[in-house]
């Protein structure tokens, strides 16, 4: 991707469907024994690849117009794979997958590109062999390819665990939803709680507070179409990239403002953002909003480490705006980011300086201190195949007077497919 600087951007605009939505809306609607639709899911890279690991897990999923129809088979009727399931690129499928998979009768074996095969799986693995699952993992079982003997006869369990992640309380829960007995995960901080949400939009008997979830699988699922609402997550891109630039005005309709997800937004509030939430409203259990941004002058704030969870996507964006804020900002405490699909820390240290950010590398996140007026100075940057270091080079880059080449910026479909398109018509 080449990129020029441009004056303003200016726009009413829609962006996909949420990423993290669409994955657990196709992966419970086929566990759920019933047909779903599902309105604006996500065709990127990584969300098709789990359509086609429930097709080859027997489950009919058709594409009408647009929208999935999910021929729901529930797991007990799921068939056995004859080949290896490929998650590619992405975390959430790998892990909420062999949460599924834990609770079958068969033998499958799910794997991924060399990011995902090298990111840490231990920490699923042993709650899921606790539950009395069978299964093993590559390097003494710390990572994929994941080796998994289903057990119909899962145990539910208390779980106490020190480290918060929406995606191992997931992969839990959907073991749990056909395990015997009650299931309870107590986590430090609070995570996303989309797999919850869509539990209790299918009639699950959960509950949940964000650091406490209890959920009793006696009950069952109930089908429902789902509407997926567009992704914040995608949106925090032109959010900063609106108010980084002068005269800029932008409207983005029908986003996903789950408060696990949306304390971003408050962050860049506290540096001075102008940003409004208009026209709230529930849809398929998930609070969704329009949010109008205009430009604005920022400064640097303090970022607390107990809201790191909520924000861990959204932190490269994050350090773009704060490179345009004046005053120092620290971000510590974020050392997850290291296991992403880069090490964002390492990759956003070296990349940022190269197109004339002060940015200084910390073992578990970076200093960066902001400067409204300093230039931007283009040149050659890498997204070391990672799609949110790829977009977060594109925003900042579009203050530079020289042009920016972004290497290996097909990746940025994993997430976002469109971007450069809503990008060139906002530049209109």
């Amino acid at each position: 991707m080449e990129i020029y600087g441009v004056k303003s951007l200016n726009g009413d605009i829609r962006v996909p469907g949420d990423k993290s939505i669409s994955h657990r809306s196709a992966i419970i609607s086929s566990i759920s024994g019933k047909k779903v639709i599902i309105e604006n899911y996500l065709f990127s890279q990584d969300c098709i690849n789990t359509i086609e690991i429930l097709r080859n897990l027997g489950v009919k999923i058709e594409n009408i117009d647009n929208n999935l129809m999910i021929h729901g088979v529930k797991t007990a009727n799921m068939i056995e794979p004859r080949g290896v399931l490929d998650v590619g690129n992405s975390g959430t499928a790998i892990r909420l997958i062999a949460g599924v998979l834990a609770s079958t009768d068969f033998m499958s074996i799910l794997s991924g590109d060399v990011s995902i095969n090298n990111r840490p799986m231990k920490r699923i693995i042993d709650p899921l062999r606790s539950m009395g699952a069978s299964i093993y993992g590559r390097d003494n079982n710390k990572k994929a390819p994941l080796v998994i003997f289903g057990n119909k006869k899962l145990q539910g369990k208390r779980f106490e665990f020190s480290l918060s992640s929406a995606q191992l309380k997931s992969c839990i829960l959907l073991a749990a939803i056909n395990a015997e007995g009650v299931t309870e995960i107590i986590q430090p901080e609070t995570s996303r709680d989309h797999t919850e949400r869509m539990l209790q939009y299918f009639g699950a008997d959960i509950e949940f507070d964000g650091k406490y979830t209890r959920l009793d699988p006696s009950k069952g699922l109930e089908a429902r179409n789902i509407y997926v609402p567009g992704d914040i997550s995608s949106a925090a891109f032109i959010i900063v990239a609106t108010l980084i630039l002068k005269n800029s005005h932008t409207l983005i309709r029908d986003v996903g403002v789950n408060p696990t997800r949306n304390h971003f937004l408050e962050i860049l509030k506290k540096m001075g953002a102008n940003i409004e939430i208009k026209n709230i409203r529930t849809i398929s259990n998930e609070p969704v909003a329009d949010i109008e941004t205009f430009s604005s002058d920022l400064t640097s704030v303090e970022i607390e480490k107990q809201w790191i969870p909520n924000i861990i996507d959204e932190i490269p964006v994050l350090a773009v705006a704060a490179s345009r804020a004046n005053g120092k900002t620290i971000i510590e405490g974020a050392g997850e980011l290291r296991n992403k699909e880069s090490d964002r820390i390492s990759a956003l240290s070296t990349q940022l300086k190269i197109i004339g950010v002060d940015i200084r590398e910390q073992k578990d996140g970076f200093e960066i201190t902001g400067n409204s007026n300093s230039d931007i100075i283009g040149g050659t940057v890498d997204s070391m195949g990672d799609h949110r270091i790829a977009m977060s080079l594109a925003i900042l880059s579009l203050l530079s007077k020289n042009s920016t080449t972004i290497l290996d910026s097909d990746c940025i479909d994993t997430s976002f497919p469109g971007f450069k398109y809503i990008l060139k018509k906002l530049m209109a």
